[in-house]
């Protein structure tokens, strides 16, 4: 999970934070993010109306754009990565800061509501004036806040008459928010609301209890938006407090993409910095202890069963990660194809879609697996997942099965730097968490280069199939057994699932 999913009301404006997820959706393996497609059968005959210009790219290995990263670091100890890129006339400008809800403390939700703040107030204008000001110039406002880290975004025109306005109401929200004392009120009441809602909400239900099992008393194991009991008493006091020392310049990294010459970069970056409190780095969350293995069951009136089966997976510097998104992949990745999808959806009907996934983040976060199931079916489902697992880490992937990966990651890849959007949310998660300039680029030609050995020796260092934490929401009720595997399901998967 990336790590936080906003509540509707306090969604970043028009798609600005689409970018924010990119690094981790697409340099995970490609089959991370929903949308992926299957591989591609290339034995099968083209279409007659298939476009010539595309036929000819066919087999040859799909070319991408080749970046320089330029970094230095500011007067108040900001670190900066840009990359020039002058085809559109505009820029991206991403902050991002170890501000996330592992820095709430005793107050679950103080990340998630200060950064939710930002844009409601700053000196002599209200939220509407704020938006009105971004609006009229043509830019962007973004925010966001999850559990690593917490973020600002902006998109504007290059052009000095628009970006210099901009840049300075941007400075303004980021760095001299007023935190107004109706805006809080609202923020928390929409957040109020948020949990109502959760609790009709099996999944959420599920996925709250499966972290709170798996991390137990570390900061991750808390929801990023809070708790009904913390956010009610959270004050102005300590908004500012929070604002004071999470979003100091020192604890802050600078990406910048787009049509800007080096010294408007460094002019760029150079306003944002002063504009932020003064202080250091906050330091990371300890590491988190091994959880205990065991399965909870929440009773829900339900049809279905939310399934969803974790352990601790690893850091974002873990060296096996190019072996360990390879692996994934070709686990539940993906969408068909997968070994998951395979034996749950595509031969017995049991599911509309069942997904596996490493975070990685700052400390170890989560491997998981999530489905949903009928919920006569639900306990022999969840042996099934196991058994899969299990079997996977005895016998690792084919070589097949590491080929196509490697195949479908080589064809996905162009797209990570393929918009400067993709670009400056990279740079931020490269600078957070402190990876080589290098690191996009090693990525690929590492994953390239791995074998089915080290595939399986990746997956067995940081797995176990009886280390699984476990947590089920959905009816008690008489179970069946599950129809035999066959290439033409009796029951086909709901065609819907839950939210």
């Amino acid at each position: 999970m990336t790590d936080r999913r906003a509540p509707r009301a306090l969604r970043p404006g028009r798609g600005a934070f689409a970018s924010a997820l990119t690094l981790a959706l697409l340099l995970v393996g490609p089959a991370q993010a929903d949308e992926a497609t299957g591989t591609i059968d290339r034995s099968s005959a083209r279409p007659a109306n298939t476009l010539q210009s595309l036929a000819e790219l066919d087999g040859k290995a799909p070319s991408r754009r080749q970046l320089n990263i330029q970094h230095w670091t500011t007067a108040e100890g900001a670190r900066v990565l840009f990359v020039e890129a002058r085809e559109l006339p505009m820029f991206d400008l991403r902050v991002t800061f170890a501000a996330g809800s592992s820095q709430d403390g005793p107050v679950p939700g103080l990340a998630t509501l200060t950064n939710a703040m930002l844009n409601e107030g700053v000196a002599g204008k209200d939220v509407t004036a704020i938006a009105q000001g971004f609006e009229g110039l043509g830019a962007d406002f973004g925010n966001g806040s999850y559990r690593d880290m917490a973020v600002a975004s902006l998109r504007s025109l290059s052009a000095a008459d628009k970006r210099e306005p901009a840049l300075k109401l941007f400075a303004d929200v980021v760095g001299k928010p007023s935190f107004p004392q109706d805006a809080l009120k609202r923020i928390k009441n929409q957040l109020l609301a948020g949990f109502e809602y959760d609790k009709q909400n099996p999944g959420k239900l599920a996925g709250q209890t499966l972290f709170a099992k798996l991390y137990g008393s570390h900061p991750y194991a808390h929801p990023s938006d809070g708790t009904a009991q913390s956010i009610p008493g959270i004050t102005q006091a300590q908004l500012r407090a929070f604002h004071a020392k999470a979003y100091a310049a020192g604890n802050a990294v600078i990406a910048l993409v787009g049509d800007l010459s080096r010294s408007d970069a460094e002019a760029i970056a150079a306003q944002v910095s002063a504009a932020l409190p003064k202080g250091p780095a906050l330091a990371s969350p300890a590491e988190p202890t091994e959880p205990k293995p065991g399965a909870t069951h929440i009773d829900f009136p339900s049809k279905q069963t939310h399934l969803m089966l974790a352990e601790l997976g690893i850091t974002r510097q873990d060296p096996d990660w190019p072996a360990l998104s390879l692996g994934n992949q070709i686990l539940g990745g993906g969408a068909f194809g997968t070994r998951l999808m395979s034996e749950v959806r595509e031969k017995r009907g049991l599911t509309y879609g069942v997904y596996s996934t490493f975070t990685p983040m700052q400390v170890r976060g989560p491997f998981m697996i999530n489905l949903q199931t009928r919920a006569e079916l639900s306990e022999g489902t969840l042996q099934l997942v196991r058994d899969i697992l299990a079997d996977y880490l005895k016998n690792g992937p084919t070589q097949l099965e590491l080929d196509d990966a490697k195949r479908e990651l080589a064809g996905s890849f162009p797209l990570s730097n393929a918009s400067n959007a993709s670009i400056v949310g990279q740079l931020g998660a490269i600078g957070f968490y402190n990876l080589p300039l290098t690191w996009l680029e090693d990525f690929m030609q590492q994953s390239q280069a791995l074998t089915v050995e080290q595939v399986k020796a990746a997956l067995n260092k940081h797995l176990a199939a009886d280390k699984l934490v476990i947590v089920t929401a959905g009816p008690s009720v008489p179970q069946k057994p599950l129809p035999p595997p066959t290439d033409t399901p009796s029951e086909q998967p709901l065609g819907v699932p839950e939210h």
